[in-house]
């Protein structure tokens, strides 16, 4: 497996599969441009040794508060079905923890649904700890 992080809208495109919805360009684009935000693909290799398209994602996005300084937000990580729990969601977990430190950040955190086994177990490997106080509280602003 390779990580890499993304610089273009279309490796995002190569990885449309794996997010929630399609990837628009301009927002991809925009994604990437903006500092503070972060995204990493994984890659896997075929038996020849060529690489195959991206099999996972994370993104992650700096916040900096005047009291608090920097941590970084995991914003989401997406593994296609055969490659969960194969270690591919630790290493992407791994590489955004690995970034944030690099950057200064203080720590990092991450939303999660209670009943999402497979990410609570990536998150858990990868040194996450769930500290058990979070509500999530919402708005929809469509």
């Amino acid at each position: 497996m390779e990580i890499r992080r993304a610089t273009t809208a279309d490796e995002l495109a190569a990885a449309e599969y794996l997010f929630d919805h399609p990837i628009r360009p301009e927002w991809a684009r925009r994604f990437l441009a903006a500092q503070g935000h972060h995204l990493f693909l994984a890659y896997e290799y075929e038996g020849d040794g060529s690489v195959e398209s991206p099999v996972g994602f994370v993104s992650g996005v700096e916040t900096v508060h005047p009291d608090k300084g920097t941590e970084m937000f995991l914003y989401e990580l997406g593994v296609a079905e055969p490659y969960r729990r194969r270690g591919t969601g630790r290493a992407l977990v791994q590489a955004l923890a690995a970034l944030g430190r690099e950057l200064g950040c203080y720590g990092m955190w991450v939303l999660v649904d209670t009943g999402n086994d497979v990410a609570l177990a990536a998150y858990r490997s990868a040194g996450g700890k769930d500290d058990g106080t979070c509500a999530v509280v919402t708005w929809d602003f469509t």
